[in-house]
């Protein structure tokens, strides 16, 4: 795995995949907004100076999830810079089995399709295009999580992030292509590769 991916897969996403359906059920929307690919939210909150609340979101989540099924799920640990750390042992003893047996492992993607390879590049000429020259063209090997498209590498990002007014003028201009390259990434539009 690239380590110098912004947003991509970590490790442990039988992990990732377990959160995201325990905290469904605790208020979560489930809907990807269109929008850029952002930064990592331990960064992102790192950089806004938000880690109180990050922790106190990271807390919630971590009950949450204990009270749906994973009791022994212990709170991540935020540190200083804003890495979170989980560990999710208890979440694969929940369900490591069903996992196994369901030949399930949500951290062995397979390669972007061709469609979503396609949105990306569009996606990617748009954001060069209004000011982000760096970003560079995904390919079927490039990191991508499905429901939010392909990840950015620091080396894309402009200074500032998301609040700088290049992220937001490529955001804006390029609204339709970023909309298309998630919906490209949808689990529906995935089954439908051929």
């Amino acid at each position: 795995m690239n380590r110098n991916r912004v947003r991509g897969r970590a490790a442990g996403w039988a992990a990732v995949a377990l959160i995201a359906s325990a905290a469904a059920g605790c208020g979560g929307s489930g809907a990807a907004s269109p929008a850029v690919p952002s930064v990592s939210q331990s960064a992102h909150a790192a950089a806004q100076g938000s880690s109180g609340a990050h922790a106190s979101a990271l807390h919630a989540a971590a009950v949450c999830i204990r009270q749906h099924g994973v009791p022994g799920f212990t709170d991540p640990v935020l540190t200083p810079s804003g890495q979170v750390y989980s560990d999710s042992r208890s979440l694969e003893d929940a369900c490591g089995q069903l996992l196994t047996r369901a030949g399930l492992n949500p951290g062995s993607e397979p390669p972007a399709p061709p469609q979503l390879v396609q949105a990306g590049v569009r996606t990617a000429e748009c954001l060069r295009a209004h000011g982000m020259p760096h970003v560079q063209d995904p390919t079927s090997r490039s990191t991508y999580t499905p429901g939010h498209g392909f990840g950015m590498s620091a080396s894309e990002v402009p200074p500032g992030g998301k609040q700088s007014p290049v992220w937001q003028h490529a955001a804006h201009a390029c609204s339709a292509q970023i909309t298309a390259e998630i919906q490209a990434s949808t689990l529906p539009s995935l089954s439908n590769d051929g």
